[in-house]
């Protein structure tokens, strides 16, 4: 309804079972505080991961995805 758009970058960690956690925004719409709960929400919903492995065992990595939120094209 306000017309909002911009990207919001979010860090999270991916753990050796492939689960999310520490879920964070680094750098948010600083207009609109509920495109970076909508983000978080989103990162909280996604299935688990492939972890990072290291000498072919899983380990913890950080990762940063950014999102776009835009306005649909009429």
């Amino acid at each position: 309804d306000e017309k909002i758009s911009g990207k919001c970058a979010v860090k999270f960690t991916v753990n050796p079972d492939g689960s999310l956690s520490d879920i964070t925004v680094l750098d948010g719409i600083k207009a609109c505080p509920e495109c970076d709960a909508e983000a978080i929400r989103v990162i909280q919903s996604m299935p688990k991961w492939k972890p990072g492995k290291i000498a072919g065992k899983p380990v913890s990595l950080y990762y940063n995805l950014p999102i776009k939120f835009s306005l649909p094209k009429k």
